[in-house]
């Protein structure tokens, strides 16, 4: 074993288990804190990737921006240390069935599509394909609308969260 996969390896790891930190959490605050470890492992792996623009965007806009504004949000709320109702849902085990799934269409989708293999030799990011990612982000015909739609889901999160935090009253 090289030492890159290695490091990945333990990676993978770190990550899965700072991921079922979050779901399985009592506490909130907690839960965020874990996001944050699972996030910056996304980060390290795409270092491991040689996508250094893609690592520091994990960095700043991920773990610096979402996943502050989640701790903050949850430290306004009134709930914040420990929940009294019941932390397990009796219908748990349709959740995992549509996780397993959702996993094995996406496992079936990404080995039909080609180039996916680990033969494939892989391009190296330079300048001009930075520039033509910004142009397609920016651009109606490619991926603007997706760009857009994630934003509008990301407001209407914020407003959900907001209506289910504010007094009844």
């Amino acid at each position: 074993m090289t030492v890159l996969q290695i490091v990945f390896l333990a990676t993978a790891a770190l990550i899965l288990a700072s991921a079922l930190q979050v779901v399985i959490s009592h506490n909130l605050v907690h839960a965020a804190l874990w996001l944050i470890v699972a996030l910056f492992g996304m980060a390290i792996l795409f270092v491991l990737l040689e996508a250094g623009f893609l690592a520091v965007v994990q960095v700043v806009v991920y773990i610096g921006a979402i996943a502050i504004l989640i701790i903050f949000a949850i430290m306004l709320t009134r709930r914040v240390m420990q929940d009294s109702g019941p932390q397990t849902n009796t219908q748990w085990w349709i959740g995992a069935l549509i996780a397993l799934a959702s996993f094995g269409v996406i496992w079936n989708t990404l080995r039909q599509v080609p180039g996916m293999d680990m033969d494939t030799p892989r391009s190296p990011i330079t300048d001009e394909s930075l520039k033509t990612l910004g142009l397609q982000l920016s651009s109606p015909d490619y991926y603007m609308a997706p760009l857009v739609v994630v934003g509008v889901l990301l407001v209407a999160g914020m407003i959900g969260s907001i209506a289910v935090a504010r007094d009844k009253e």
